[in-house]
């Protein structure tokens, strides 16, 4: 069987939408390389006319150069297996993959196998939000994770002790490799769906909500945040760069959301906000 291989090379920071984008069009296998990642799909079934609007898009943002050839199936897994490796978070959080040697002991770990999923704790922004839950109290809290990915943050929060976790992405890929992580990790709380927010049949508010998407879904999506947010509940967010964070508090206290803290890695940026009266 044959694949089509997208080489892609860009800014590092644009990496993480660019495959997200890509996956839009079809592609459903990625693998992070020195100068960007490649991506792969079965020969020519993906949507040539959304990738050539990608890169229109983000041509003017970015260097970026796609460059497309054809190569036989091969075991993608083990190729990625070797460029994978662990990270820790502040030193209290070890992620890792099952195939990782354990070194030394963390206060918490994570075991993630992130296959064509989104959500390693590598990028900036996952590291971010990972970084930002551990100092929040998630006993016996009701946690709403948004575009769950991998399901890590989701992860996350039942080991901090989350009663219940309520997860959901638009990427069927993402919802089974998540359930794999869910099930890897024993967190058993977890519940995770496919679809959109506005979409999903989801009841009840939350105490905490975390959405580390990128900046446009979330200045979308703020309002059905809010909505599911009980009073004086807390919405972690992450997905967008520095200078994005006004935008974002400008769009959150329209909705009595108010900040609490932000962090920032790299020109990329977390901000927790509370809802307030």
């Amino acid at each position: 069987m044959y694949y089509t291989r997208l080489q892609v090379i860009c800014d590092p920071d644009f990496s993480e939408i660019l495959m997200a984008e890509i996956a839009e069009a079809g592609f459903d296998t990625f693998m992070e390389t020195e100068k960007g990642f490649e991506a792969y799909v079965e020969l020519e079934k993906y949507d040539k006319e959304r990738l050539q609007y990608i890169k229109d898009r983000y041509s003017p943002q970015t260097s970026l150069v796609f460059y497309q050839d054809r190569i036989q199936k091969q075991n993608w897994n083990e190729e990625w297996e070797k460029s994978y490796q662990p990270i820790i978070v502040d030193d209290r959080c070890l992620i890792r993959a099952e195939f990782h040697k354990i070194e030394k002991v963390y206060p918490y770990e994570i075991t993630i196998t992130p296959k064509m999923s989104f959500g390693t704790g590598h990028h900036q922004t996952t590291y971010l939000m990972v970084k930002a839950q551990m100092d929040i109290d998630h006993q016996h809290k009701r946690v709403m994770d948004a575009g769950c990915g991998t399901a890590i943050l989701s992860v996350m929060a039942s080991k901090l002790g989350a009663k219940e976790v309520i997860a959901f992405d638009i990427d069927e890929w993402s919802v089974v490799n998540g359930q794999e992580n869910i099930e890897v990790n024993h967190a058993n709380n977890i519940t995770i769906q496919q679809g959109k927010l506005n979409e999903l049949a989801i009841s009840g508010t939350f105490d905490i909500i975390l959405a580390n998407i990128n900046k446009n879904v979330l200045l979308e999506e703020i309002k059905l945040y809010q909505q599911y947010l009980m009073e004086d509940g807390l919405l972690l967010l992450s997905g967008f760069y520095t200078h994005d964070i006004d935008d974002l508090l400008n769009e959150g206290a329209t909705f009595n959301l108010k900040e609490v803290r932000r962090d920032e890695r790299e020109t990329w940026a977390s901000l927790l906000l509370k809802k307030g009266k």
